[in-house]
């Protein structure tokens, strides 16, 4: 992804209508996500998760979580330096972005494992469909936290 920098006011429609379409296309895939980690779950007869409104709860998490957690905007550059920099960990802006990047990774493996059992046909196991399930929740969740916290970051390059 392209970290922008400039305001959103400050772009072209061009950018701002692709901009939009790519956000969707970021939504689109975490519902997709979510929607073969429950067909794979589903699969595995538990009755909690066989719903259809499970499946779309699920649906609209993944989309929420790809669409907050994957575009993140970039932190205030007097920012980057306050959290953890002493110890040369990185900042509090690498933070968010390694809980962004953890999220993503989680789901996208929950659902990599989802479509190939369900491709290869195999019988869900009760117990593995569900660690997979929570592997995805807290994948997504990861990507919900850190959409959240870049985007209430407080500038701190306005208040000194």
């Amino acid at each position: 992804m392209i970290k922008r920098t400039e305001a959103w006011n400050s772009r072209s429609a061009v950018s701002r209508w692709a901009h939009v379409l790519e956000r969707t296309g970021l939504a689109l895939t975490g519902a997709s996500c979510g929607l073969f980690v429950a067909a794979h779950v589903g699969r595995a007869d538990i009755e909690l998760i066989g719903s259809a409104v499970t499946v779309l709860a699920m649906m609209f998490y993944g989309a929420a979580g790809f669409y907050l957690g994957i575009d993140l905007p970039p932190a205030p550059p007097d920012h980057r330096m306050h959290f953890l920099s002493r110890h040369g960990l990185g900042s509090a802006a690498d933070t968010v972005e390694l809980l962004s990047a953890a999220g993503t990774f989680l789901a996208a493996v929950a659902a990599f494992i989802s479509v190939l059992s369900i491709v290869l046909d195999e019988t869900a196991n009760a117990g593995t469909a569900l660690v997979i399930a929570f592997a995805w929740f807290i994948g997504a969740t990861l990507q919900i936290a850190a959409g959240i916290a870049a985007r209430t970051r407080k500038d701190t390059s306005t208040t000194s």
